[in-house]
């Protein structure tokens, strides 16, 4: 089950309602600073765009790919640790809106974790340290540490000691 905080809303869905729930301003500069980071060709400038502007949390060593595609409007909800890859295109939600509610939640990403290119996380996720996404995976539950998940929907394809006994048979 995925962390997330719902708001109900009482007029119409809630996307026409976004601007009482983030301020304009927010979004126009997170969008500009997102731009500027997905199509930067370094690492270092990107990390530091999030870091400073959008108040991500981005371990050492972090890469993000070309494209990615943090959450434009709470970005400061996404959390990345240390020496972890996000792969091409991959979009990270921390809110989701709906016809009756909408739904924020913050998204931890451990140490040493690689998510593919074109996965989706959807808001109030946790990977665990040293998982594995495969490329295109809707990430809608929590991942645990070491495993390596993959699909739409997401299925656990090798726990953490099966891929342990995988890494001790390639030696």
């Amino acid at each position: 089950m995925r962390k997330t905080e719902r708001y109900r809303v009482t007029e119409s869905n809630s996307l026409w309602q976004i601007y009482k729930t983030v301020p304009f301003l927010k979004v126009c500069k997170n969008f500009i600073f997102i731009q500027l980071g997905r199509y930067s060709p370094s690492l270092k400038v990107k990390n530091w765009l999030y870091r400073t502007f959008l108040r991500m949390k981005i371990g050492k060593s972090t890469a993000l790919a070309l494209m990615v595609m943090p959450d434009v409007m709470f970005p400061e909800k996404i959390s990345i640790g240390r020496n972890s890859i996000v792969g091409y295109n991959t979009t990270i939600l921390a809110h989701e809106y709906l016809i009756e509610e909408y739904r924020l939640g913050d998204v931890i990403i451990g140490d040493e974790v690689m998510i593919g290119a074109n996965s989706t996380i959807l808001p109030g996720v946790t990977i665990g340290d040293g998982a594995i996404v495969s490329a295109g995976t809707l990430v809608h539950e929590d991942v645990p540490a070491g495993c390596f998940v993959g699909g739409n929907p997401m299925k656990l394809i090798y726990t953490k000691e099966e891929m342990e006994q995988r890494q001790l048979q390639q030696k």
